[in-house]
């Protein structure tokens, strides 16, 4: 596989190349999913902190929690707590995405050193 570069010259993919070619391809893909995750990680945050904040508010004792697809009465106290966990789940969750989002970051960048270390201006690895 030939790649032509700026100056006209050719450069000859390698094995090797192509494989870091296809680990950015494969990370790129999985940083736009992760940055989806988090979105969504953080709004499911924002509304435990919305129902909670909520259940503050309220002066019922039984209150209806939605589990599933139905609505069971139950103790103010109890639904705190479910809340609070819930959130503490998210929370973890929501670390070890933004963790993950940044080894791939720093994966990213040094398969961006390689590979414009050799090809220059001849690949192009930014969003457009």
């Amino acid at each position: 596989m030939q790649q032509s570069g700026a100056s006209g010259s050719e450069m000859e993919v390698t094995w090797e190349d192509q494989q870091n070619i296809n680990k950015f391809g494969r990370l790129n893909n999985r940083l736009h999913e992760l940055e989806d995750e988090i979105k969504i990680a953080k709004e499911t945050n924002e509304n435990f902190e919305d129902a909670s904040n909520e259940l503050i508010l309220t002066d019922e004792e039984i209150v209806r929690f939605q589990i599933g697809e139905v609505f069971a009465h139950v103790p103010k106290d109890e639904v705190e707590n479910r809340i609070e966990q819930m959130k503490e789940v998210t929370e973890k969750n929501l670390e070890k995405l933004i963790e993950e989002k940044e080894s791939i970051l720093s994966q990213m960048a040094e398969l961006k050193k390689i590979l414009y270390g050799k090809f220059k201006d001849s690949i192009n690895l930014e969003e457009d």
